[in-house]
Formats: structure tokens, sequence, C-alpha cells
């Protein structure tokens, strides 16, 4: 074999593995991008089925990232925002907040005060979790922390205590009617089933 043939097809193979391993890895781009693409419309979803579809299709979509910072995914025409369901939560838990229930959930996550004097409504259609009825920071049930399932609900924090001082306050609740969760905490809000 002479050599110009050999190199002719040694240029041969060059070019088909450069093309191949191009193929692979805009294949690989491509797949990237199509499965971020659908867990970010999954998201949306999620994070849309916390609330009226006259609510949520307006909201601004929103979610936590690995470092714990917020992260929009869709910009809203309205005040409510809305995240996605916490994969690390025993169950559903996609939520639809207005500004006042955004700052006392901040609030809530920071182990800080509340503002004063800001009533929220907050969605939860999907459901709620699994959650403690008296302790706003408990991870896992225990012999006394009252731990207990909500189904979907709103929820109405900042509010007085007057107004809680109108609804029951059982450890144990009947969560089929509304209820005060966390009483006694700066974190207390009205539960509301919604059925």
């Amino acid at each position: 074999m002479n050599f110009s043939r050999v190199l002719i097809i040694a240029a041969s193979v060059m070019l088909a593995t450069s093309v191949t391993y191009a193929d692979e890895t805009m294949h690989s781009k491509h797949m990237s991008s199509w499965k971020a693409s659908m867990q970010k419309k999954h998201m949306i979803a999620s994070a849309m089925s916390a609330a009226p579809k006259k609510v949520s299709a307006m909201a601004t979509i929103v979610y936590i990232d690995a470092q714990g910072h917020m992260q929009t995914l869709r910009k809203g025409q309205n005040n409510f925002i809305c995240m996605p369901d916490n994969p690390t939560t025993p169950g559903p838990d996609p939520m639809c907040m207005d500004p006042a229930s955004m700052e006392w959930a901040e609030a809530w996550m920071m182990h800080k005060i509340p503002p004063t004097g800001k009533v929220g409504l907050m969605y939860m259609l999907a459901g709620g979790t699994d959650a403690s009825n008296v302790d706003p920071y408990a991870t896992k049930p225990t012999a006394g922390n009252h731990w207990i399932k909500t189904g979907p609900h709103i929820m109405i924090v900042g509010a007085p205590q007057s107004f809680y001082d109108m609804y029951p306050k059982h450890k144990q609740p009947d969560t089929s009617v509304p209820y005060v969760m966390w009483s006694g905490t700066p974190y207390q809000h009205l539960m509301i089933p919604i059925k």
C-alpha cells in the first residue's frame, strides 16, 4: 500500500471519528437541553397546580436551587408567586403566595419574626405535606410533635391574634375543618381545607 493511500485512509478514519464525536456531543447537548426544558415544564406545571388557574396562569414561578437561592422559571403578570413541589418533603407541597405571604414564608425559613400588619393568602390546592402541628421546624414525627397530614387547603398568615382566637387550636386538630397551625408561635396561621 502506498503512502498516499495510507494518508487517505487515516484522514477518512479521523474525519469519521471527529464527525461521530461531534454528533455525539451535539446529541448529548441536545438531550441535556431537552431534559432541562422538560424539567422546567414539569416544575412550572407543579407550581401552577397550587392555585386556581386564573391565579397561577399569571403568577411568577420560582424555585429554590441546590444552594438555597431563589431562581425564576417564569415572570408573571400578577402579584402571586408560585413554587413547585419540594421533592425532599414526604408529600406534595406546591404553593402559591401573595406578597404578604411571601414575606411571612421568608421570615419562617430564616427563623425571623414575620412582619406585623400584613395579612397574606397562600394556596396549596395540590395538598400539603406531613408536618408537625406544633413545631414549625420539625422534620419528622416524634412522640410529642403532633404530626398531621393535610390535604388541599388555603392559609391565612400574618393576621392579628384576635383573628386566630376565633378558630380551634388543638394540638391534634380535625384537619377537615379550619384550624390554627403552629399556635402560640410567631408563625401561627389558619388552615382552611378545600374539598
